[in-house]
């Protein structure tokens, strides 16, 4: 994976530094993704004294995919072991309980936008703005380490709203640097597609639910928070397509090709079905339910 990502392991879910915030903070709604209704605050019926899921290697059987898909990027290390010191929800009062669970929601959305930040930094074609998402990183970075009172009063809406500015122009600076490229390719009779010229067209919230795109050459698309539920990509040409927030369940990614594509997180390829043959981007790996499906 990029050097910027791997050199992050913190941004990572560490399970065995976390009290099983995910388990207990977030509520679960009986569907395809979980097999029962859990109430925000209440711990799943699965979690074990230690803070283990006890049917983990089983999710999926079990019914409840939603937690295979599901990634805290960190934050349930980091607040139960430095905004909370370490102490247990199950030794504290239930205000501490409560606050560490209304906490969690807060952190686990700054440490997705340090995953995008992070991986703006390492994309060369984002120079222009670096400065910029230095100074965005260092501040969310910054609000990660509040108290817990003040993490609570957050507005991380807003937040969000301010790194995404900065996310949208890498986007643009992203994709035009790979547009310029494949022209190029094309010029000198390569295999880059679209020719001179070629424009890209904008698919941000498309509306792709179940489409059939079977071998589309989607390269250098905007595909930003895009609906691709049960979409054909069979063979696909992903390469160099944002593809932040774009809905992946149950999409079909057999062999396409994702290589260069960027804003791509481990939990939207975990909703997704592919193959051996699917290529990825370095900072994700090939989801195990895809090599038993293969």
């Amino acid at each position: 994976m990029p050097d910027e990502i791997a050199g992050r392991p913190e941004l990572r879910g560490d399970c065995a530094s976390c009290f099983g915030l995910c388990c207990v903070a977030l509520p679960f709604a009986r569907s395809a993704d979980f097999a029962l209704d859990k109430p925000a605050g209440q711990p799943c019926p699965n979690l074990q004294g230690d803070h283990r899921c006890g049917i983990h290697i089983r999710l999926r059987d079990k019914g409840f995919t939603g937690c295979t898909v599901y990634d805290c990027f960190g934050a349930g290390q980091k607040v139960s072991q430095v905004t909370f010191g370490g102490q247990d929800w199950r030794t504290g009062s239930r205000e501490h309980a409560r606050r560490m669970f209304d906490v969690f929601p807060v952190v686990r959305q700054l440490h997705e936008l340090l995953w995008y930040l992070t991986e703006a930094l390492g994309l060369p074609a984002a120079r222009p703005v670096h400065a910029e998402l230095r100074e965005a990183l260092a501040k969310t970075e910054r609000l990660t380490r509040q108290t817990p009172d003040e993490l609570a009063a957050l507005d991380v809406a807003a937040h969000r709203q301010e790194v995404n500015v900065l996310l949208l122009r890498t986007s643009d600076l992203v994709r035009a640097d790979f547009d310029a490229k494949s022209d190029k390719s094309a010029k000198h009779g390569r295999s880059g597609k679209g020719g001179k010229g070629a424009k890209k067209k904008d698919r941000r919230g498309a509306d792709l639910i179940g489409a059939r795109l079977k071998g589309a050459d989607l390269s250098g698309v905007s595909l930003r928070g895009a609906y691709l539920i049960a979409a054909d990509l069979t063979g696909a040409d992903l390469r160099g397509a944002d593809l932040i927030g774009a809905d992946l369940r149950d999409a079909d990614l057999t062999d396409a090709d994702l290589t260069g594509a960027f804003f791509l997180t481990q939990p939207q390829l975990e909703a997704a079905r592919g193959s051996a043959g699917t290529r990825l981007p370095e900072s994700v790996t090939h989801p195990v339910h895809w090599t038993a499906r293969s």
